[in-house]
């Protein structure tokens, strides 16, 4: 793709997000239907309670349109966009369900955890036949050993890959905004990355993402007018797994993804230290909670954290790409 031609994904995902989001505010505050607060959490987020939330369901539709008229257009409409987008619109409808089920309840508590991860299982299922089907090696480097090519290895460790990522940009999504920049960047990117080994289908669906990330944080900075709720957050987080499995740079994910990374090992250790000691590491979990409980504010937290992806990201274009 030219340099002009890749702006057209970004516009129209970012089209079609500012559009119909303004549809659903309305609806699902006609229906007096929205967010409903961790009882746990910061006593300042109770003044999000019945903010509308599923804001994740416009953005996935905004990036699986333009990916199927800009793959059409670009005779880039192969296997690997076409399963990119089935795990993204799968992981979207879990994470669905579980909204579903918190607002249609008016509680905090959605599907169980055993019922997300079975959902999550036979995604990375669907993701690994399409994979296989495409004739893409099962090559794996690990340190200190090297390339390792297995096929059982591989598949065990891209299961891990789409539950671990899907559930920790999951975890992510605590504070306005936050989650939405940091999809922009690590989307921004795999889109660089992209362009340079000249996968079109992996760029077409990055560049999607980067300008519904646009739209939709125009409606979920602080004072959050919408929230993605977990069929936004969830589907992002399997498309990220999926997308650095795609340009067979696994462990870029690591990097260009750290701020998830760092979510989910707060959230790890909490519990484990809470459960060995009996004591807290952290004020809470996950950890921009624990800032938030330091004083921090929202957009300070978001700032912080923005910018360590950043430079991550930047680190990993600087010595990898």
């Amino acid at each position: 793709m030219e340099l002009a031609q890749m702006l057209i994904p970004a516009v129209s995902a970012f089209a079609i997000t500012v559009i119909l989001l303004p549809l659903l505010i309305g609806y699902m505050r006609m229906r007096k239907e929205g967010q409903v607060t961790r009882e746990e959490g910061p006593k300042w987020h109770e003044v999000k309670s019945g903010t509308p939330t599923m804001g994740g369901l416009v953005f996935i539709t905004g990036i699986v349109i333009t990916s199927i008229w800009v793959g059409l257009w670009q005779h880039a409409f192969t296997l690997s966009l076409i399963v990119s987008l089935i795990i993204f619109v799968l992981y979207g409808a879990l994470g669905f369900v579980d909204d579903f089920v918190k607002v249609a309840n008016h509680r905090n508590l959605g599907l169980r955890a055993w019922q997300k991860l079975l959902g999550q299982i036979a995604g990375a299922a669907i993701f690994l036949w399409a994979f296989f089907s495409e004739g893409m090696q099962a090559t794996l480097w690990l340190p200190v050993i090297g390339d390792i090519n297995s096929q059982w290895l591989y598949i065990v460790f891209a299961a891990i890959w789409l539950v671990g990522f899907s559930n920790a940009v999951n975890l992510t999504d605590g504070i306005d905004g936050l989650l939405a920049g940091l999809t922009f960047i690590a989307m921004g990117t795999y889109a660089i990355i992209a362009a340079h080994d000249g996968r079109v289908d992996v760029l077409i669906i990055c560049l999607a993402t980067v300008g519904a990330m646009i739209g939709f944080f125009l409606y979920n900075h602080k004072p959050a007018k919408i929230f993605m709720g977990d069929v936004g957050s969830l589907a992002l987080g399997g498309l990220l797994a999926v997308i650095s499995l795609l340009l067979h740079r696994e462990w870029s994910l690591l990097l260009i993804g750290i701020v998830f990374v760092v979510e989910t090992a707060s959230v790890i250790l909490q519990v484990a230290s809470f459960k060995l000691t009996g004591k807290r590491l952290f004020k809470m979990s996950p950890i921009h909670h624990h800032f938030e409980m330091l004083g921090w504010s929202e957009w300070k937290v978001d700032l912080v954290f923005w910018l360590v992806g950043l430079v991550a990201s930047g680190l990993y274009l600087g010595f990898f790409l």
